[in-house]
């Protein structure tokens, strides 16, 4: 993006994302320019910003019901046969489902498009990630979990590369590629939203990204621990096989606690690790697209200032945030240290709703309808290879393996 139109792109447009300006989704293409522009007449007058607060009231009004969703369900429903569900569901599937019910509403009323400028997914996923890295240990990543870290380097090769070459064989866009590589490979839309500030990707892409991740990973969720049990895997292995291919933190923390509580701690094991890899992804493709895709022959090369531009800033609020959770919890008790991770983790869980709220919101059926089945096909056929590599590994890496 040039100077010019940087200097002319509306406050709202998130950084490393680009608008498309016609007006309507364009997952699958790549012919049209890559700049910020404002999503409608209400963003560029004077009232854009009220209209803007107004959607952030809406998203925060629905995260207040997913929040007392997630707290009371469980209990409501115990003793019923709907016990086992309502103690297994957590708050993406409450969020996403009231942020599509609102969308719905808001459409239904004319006021969807106004608001829209609330709905920042982008934001408040980054800072509920940042918040993510003071839960991370490295330290004991490194010195316990040395199959977590193979299962991780090998899976995420072995997926991105097959996606890549998939996507590319169906012709569909190098950026809409690169995300879908990156959420099936490594952490679904934390990750989608990484590559997409790397490859500076239309939001419409990202949108339809994260619908995908949703729409794969929430069935996950109920249906590997079953493949579980019928393949009789042990919770260890089993946990590896869910950390290592379901796409978001969130299901695969539901997955991992409906298997048992040793499955839940090598599920976030894995995952966890994965989700450390996010910044060497993102590294390598920023490099790509700046260095082959987009450069011109009339153009020069591009510099480290074009590559530090396009680098997501958030990975490295990622890992400083694990550094100096690492550090404190060396320093302090483990009760103190419980505590201030607690009271981040609870921070992080707000952070989340308020982003798989605003997803629901975002989301638009027209953006599948245009973007037709190849990316759907891309986003199946990488998963089926994810699940059936997770598992290989999983029983490779992780058989006899024990958590205590």
């Amino acid at each position: 993006m040039s100077t010019e139109e940087r200097r002319d792109a509306p406050a709202g447009t998130p950084d490393g994302l680009a608008a498309d300006t016609s007006g309507g989704p364009a997952v699958g293409t790549s012919d049209r320019p890559e700049i910020d522009a404002p999503d409608g007449p209400e963003v560029a007058s004077g009232a854009g910003w009220v209209w803007a607060l107004l959607g952030v009231l809406v998203v925060l009004l629905l995260a207040a019901g997913t929040r007392y969703l997630d707290r009371n369900v469980p209990d409501l429903l115990a003793g019923t046969a709907l016990e086992d569900i309502g103690a297994a569901v957590e708050y993406p599937v409450y969020a996403i489902i009231l942020g599509l019910v609102g969308n719905a509403i808001l459409t239904a009323t004319g006021l969807r498009d106004r608001l829209a400028g609330g709905f920042r997914t982008e934001f408040f996923i980054k800072t509920g990630l940042v918040l993510l890295g003071a839960s991370i240990n490295l330290k004991v990543i490194a010195t316990a979990a040395g199959p977590a870290i193979i299962q991780a380097i090998v899976l995420i090769t072995t997926v991105f590369l097959f996606t890549w070459w998939l996507g590319g064989r169906l012709g569909l866009d190098d950026k809409l590629r690169a995300l879908l590589a990156a959420a099936v490979s490594i952490c679904g839309v934390s990750a989608a939203i990484a590559a997409a500030g790397a490859v500076q990707a239309k939001r419409e892409q990202l949108a339809y990204s994260a619908s995908l991740v949703i729409a794969f990973a929430l069935p996950s969720i109920f249906i590997l621990p079953w493949l579980a049990g019928v393949f009789g895997l042990s919770p260890e292995v089993a946990g590896a096989w869910i950390g290592g291919n379901i796409d978001t933190t969130a299901a695969v923390t539901a997955a991992g606690a409906i298997v048992g509580d040793e499955a839940l701690a090598v599920a976030s094991i894995v995952k966890v690790t994965q989700n450390a890899l996010i910044g060497v992804v993102t590294i390598a493709l920023t490099a790509y697209f700046a260095f082959r895709v987009e450069r011109r022959a009339d153009a020069k090369r591009p510099g480290l200032g074009e590559f530090w531009r396009r680098f997501p800033k958030f990975v490295l609020g990622f890992v400083a945030a694990s550094v100096i959770a690492t550090w404190w919890l060396s320093t302090v008790s483990a009760a103190d240290g419980k505590a201030t991770i607690g009271v981040v983790n609870d921070l992080r869980i707000w952070f989340l709703i308020l982003a798989f709220v605003s997803i629901g919101l975002e989301f638009r059926v027209a953006s599948l309808r245009e973007a037709g089945w190849r990316p759907v096909g891309v986003f199946a056929a990488a998963t089926v290879v994810n699940v059936v590599v997770a598992l290989g590994l999983a029983l490779l890496l992780f058989s006899g393996f024990s958590v205590a």
